[in-house]
């Protein structure tokens, strides 16, 4: 769990991550969702464009996974919980490089946070166990947890796994193999559970119910909302009176 503390209305802005399978279409709603809003946002960006288009440590150590998994598309190289900790080290990495500016009150939306880290790695930690790979979710997420604060606001965008897979075959060129293919389906089904076991934190968007207008403007209005009455937040490792990772301001912390 974050920790949070009680001293109301932080100053900072709101970290909200997007997530979902590859193919479900997150960056097309949420550049139609961004059009509709009046303030601008950063964006981080997810994990298939840090290789090229960074030179950081984060993008260091993810050029580090890519080459270990051997051209996987999923990053997989045979070590899942030593992977689990390098995402979740970019992750960190991420969220210090935004830290000022979640400070000046500005919202921050990260493609593939944490969450993606947590039910990607559980899923592959337990393929034919769905259960288990919920409950590794659940406390991989506690980890990630102990590492950053997790998003004030996660946007799950979800489809039929069979139309995002067919969506990312016609974006990227490329066919999936049939385990491939059996991957994603699981990681979508386990996105769903974790979502519905953290309601507070979690908004969907299901594709299979609901029009791309409609999307784009359910995921506007969950972002626009993200920023009210946001509490301070401490370093997780750090006990009370830490003062704020954002506004500075010291108080008696409490779990959110």
């Amino acid at each position: 769990m974050t920790p949070v503390l009680e001293h109301p209305c932080c100053t900072r802005g709101p970290l909200i991550s997007i997530e979902g399978v590859t193919g479900v279409g997150k960056t097309y709603l949420t550049r139609r969702a961004l059009e509709l809003l009046d303030s601008k946002l950063l964006l981080l960006d997810e994990f298939s464009a840090r290789t090229t288009m960074h030179s950081d440590l984060g993008a260091a150590l993810l050029r580090c996974l890519r080459d270990a998994s051997a051209g996987d598309p999923f990053l997989r190289g045979g070590a899942p919980m030593a992977e689990a900790l390098i995402l979740m080290a970019i992750k960190r990495h991420d969220l210090d490089s935004v830290v000022p500016d979640l400070a000046r009150g500005h919202a921050v939306l990260e493609g593939r946070g944490v969450d993606s880290t947590a039910v990607c790695q559980a899923a592959l930690l337990h393929p034919d166990d769905p259960d288990a790979a919920l409950a590794t979710a659940t406390a991989l997420l506690d980890l990630a947890g102990s590492y950053r604060p997790l998003p004030d606001r996660t946007i799950l965008v979800t489809d039929d796994a069979n139309r995002a897979i067919e969506r990312a075959q016609q974006r990227d060129r490329c066919i999936f193999t049939d385990e491939q293919s059996t991957f994603m389906r699981a990681v979508s089904t386990l996105f769903e559970r974790v979502a519905a076991s953290d309601p507070a934190r979690y908004r969907v968007v299901d594709r299979r119910t609901v029009g791309e207008h409609e999307a784009a403007g359910l995921i506007e209005g969950w972002v626009r909302s993200a920023g009210a009455d946001l509490g301070c937040v401490r370093e997780p490792w750090q006990d009370p009176p830490a003062p704020c990772m954002y506004c500075g301001l010291p108080s008696k912390a409490v779990v959110a």
